[in-house]
């Protein structure tokens, strides 16, 4: 064949799908990436703890307040039912048996004009009680509660200003006094006794006895 005759075969340009190629991208298109993640923006990470520290502190300062607010309340209570109590004045009936024996009270059973109220806070029980009775009837009642009339002070107040002031009761000179303190281990009642002895034979007592929870 004559060089005349040779075909000459065009060049043909390289495919498009050559594994040959170096400018390959990720799949974000962004050259080098290898789908790694980027760091955290630093303001979130600020913010992140931010809400933790914020849930912490609610989380003790809430309880925290919380029981703050019931022992106010608590002592707000006591203070308004003593109050109330004093504004009712003694109540012209016997305490229950229950509220007898809570506050180790044997009143007698010849006494007569009973009165009482009880009042209760979150630091004490009182039971106020007022009563006349015969000599025999304080005999039994004092030997009831575990004392006796050797145990009465003569010209001896044994009920405070305290008491005093919510129950209206007079403690004043004229009167042939008499008085003791019955204490008890808590959680049983301590009985503040103070007795009208001008009238031997019909003796009035007063009483406070106080029970702590």
């Amino acid at each position: 064949m004559t060089a005349a005759e040779h075909h000459i075969v065009p060049r043909q340009p390289p495919s498009s799908g050559s594994s040959g190629s170096s400018d390959s991208t990720g799949p974000t298109g962004a050259p080098g990436d290898g789908g790694g993640t980027p760091p955290q923006d630093r303001r979130r990470v600020i913010r992140r703890r931010l809400i933790t520290l914020t849930i912490i502190v609610l989380l003790i300062g809430i309880p925290a307040g919380y029981l703050v607010i019931s022992a106010g309340q608590s002592r707000r209570s006591g203070k308004d039912k003593e109050a109330e109590a004093a504004a009712q004045g003694l109540r012209e009936d016997w305490p229950s048996g229950m509220q007898r024996r809570i506050f180790e009270l044997p009143i007698p059973g010849n006494a007569v004009g009973v009165q009482y109220y009880e009042t209760n806070n979150w630091k004490a029980s009182r039971m106020y009680v007022k009563f006349r009775t015969t000599s025999a009837g304080l005999d039994r009642f004092l030997s009831g509660m575990g004392t006796g009339r050797a145990a009465l002070e003569t010209g001896v107040v044994t009920i405070g200003e305290r008491d005093i002031k919510i129950t209206g009761w007079y403690f004043g000179p004229g009167v042939d006094w008499a008085g003791t303190v019955h204490k008890n281990k808590d959680p049983r009642p301590t009985q503040n006794i103070t007795v009208n002895m001008t009238d031997p034979a019909a003796p009035v007592v007063y009483v406070v006895s106080a029970a702590t929870p």
